[in-house]
């Protein structure tokens, strides 16, 4: 059953859209944090250790490798659909996603800044050649055959806990260049682009209204969106289950599972 004050707070109105990982746990992809926005396992890999260390790219690809065929399988959950649905009605003017998962594109969503980047991509450091994943799936597959038939539980973004032996992994270089290649997302210690930070604060300037689905917003990334919209009394709504660091300034909280707070828009 739809919540009434959400229903109100929706109707008629041109939102900006923010979206974080709890949108995407029904379309079985964890998530990083708890209910009182605190890390459930060690934090992701950082850009600094990535790039300065051939042990961390091997353990994180040797992991990856394992959980892309998961992260790849995911499909849109209704979450997702009714946030495609409400952008077909005109009723979004721009959606900024902090997941990696594209799954907002998948259920039909046009107007999408994928904020932290794509995991279906990825982008040689050296060069700055872009190549897609699934290509790089195989190589990683036909390079180490004893590690692509180990089998793993799942991790948030296409992670798998997994632990080894990791100094045999074989990681293919940049085919263009030789280079160091990582998925074109942005990883802690790294910024977004400019360019999709400045679309995301020009939609909040032009939104009547803010709507957080599934998003503790612990992280700047995408709290300084909310914060602005505060900052010119535009009111703000979210559904997350557990606190965020924006509890003071919405006007509406709704603790539910987004899919479910969603699913009368379908």
């Amino acid at each position: 059953m739809s919540d009434p004050k959400l229903r109100a707070f929706i109707a008629s109105r041109n939102l900006f859209v923010l979206t974080g990982a709890g949108c995407s746990t029904g379309s079985g992809i964890p998530d990083y944090r708890d209910g009182d926005g605190a890390w459930k396992r060690p934090q992701p890999m950082n850009l600094a250790t990535f790039m300065g260390s051939e042990s961390a790219r091997q353990r994180y690809w040797a992991r990856s490798m394992i959980g892309w065929p998961k992260i790849s399988a995911a499909r849109p959950n209704d979450a997702h659909k009714a946030l495609a649905a409400l952008e077909a009605q005109g009723r979004i003017s721009l959606l900024v996603t902090q997941n990696v998962d594209g799954l907002h594109q998948a259920a039909g969503s046009g107007n999408v800044v994928d904020l932290h980047g794509r995991i279906d991509a990825l982008r040689c450091m050296d060069c700055g050649a872009k190549s897609a994943r699934e290509k790089f799936q195989t190589e990683l597959a036909r390079l180490n055959p004893d590690f692509a038939a180990r089998t793993a539980d799942r991790a948030p973004d296409g992670d798998a806990d997994l632990e080894a032996d990791f100094s045999s992994f074989a990681v293919p270089p940049c085919p263009a260049c030789g280079g160091v290649q990582k998925p074109d997302v942005v990883f802690f210690g790294e910024c977004a682009p400019g360019e999709r930070v400045e679309a995301a604060y020009a939609a909040v300037r032009a939104a009547d209204a803010v709507l957080v689905v599934g998003s503790s917003l612990m992280v700047r990334s995408g709290l300084r969106f909310i914060e602005e919209a505060a900052r010119l009394g535009k009111p703000c709504a979210a559904i997350n289950l557990g606190r965020t660091r924006a509890d003071d300034l919405l006007t509406l909280k709704l603790e539910a599972d987004c899919a479910e707070a969603l699913r009368f828009l379908l």
